[in-house]
């Protein structure tokens, strides 16, 4: 069961050119933590291998405030199926971006990849945001990994 909730304000973005059906992001089972997020193309998008391709949503949101942000993440299936991943491994949507969300996606398979209007092409997460102040230092406390890094813990 989720502990919180957080209203998302969603503005689907028409075209005066036609009436695409815009999907609004969705969670697909209840113990989901990311909602689906979908084309909305006027013609599909074939991206070939070793290429990649920014597929507009249709979607605008507003995020509460400040401490939320949305993160956009890849969908497992289409990377196991396809070697479709995103692009910048994971988007970041500021609280304060008003302009359609668009999933840059990279095709890192053998064959051209086909987007169609209303694929699932990745997710979206909602996450708390915590500000950093940077404080210089002249040393750092002890840990037990110090400073081992690139597979110094093992397998």
């Amino acid at each position: 069961m989720l502990s919180k909730e957080i209203v998302v304000k969603v503005k689907r973005i028409h075209s005066r050119e036609t009436d695409l059906e815009v999907a609004l992001p969705a969670y697909a089972t209840p113990g989901a933590a990311g909602m689906d997020v979908c084309a909305c193309l006027r013609k599909e998008i074939v991206i070939p291998p070793g290429q990649r391709g920014k597929i507009p949503t249709g979607l605008a949101i507003e995020l509460p405030g400040p401490e939320v942000v949305a993160l956009v993440c890849a969908r497992s299936g289409l990377a196991a199926k396809h070697g479709i991943s995103l692009t910048n491994a994971v988007g970041v949507i500021d609280s304060d971006y008003r302009g359609e969300i668009q999933i840059l996606l990279s095709n890192h398979g053998s064959e051209a990849f086909t987007v169609k209007h209303g694929d699932r092409i990745a997710q979206m997460l909602f996450a708390p945001v915590f500000l950093a102040r940077m404080v210089e230092a002249d040393a750092l406390e002890d840990s037990e990994r110090g400073g081992g890094g690139f597979g110094s813990t093992g397998r």
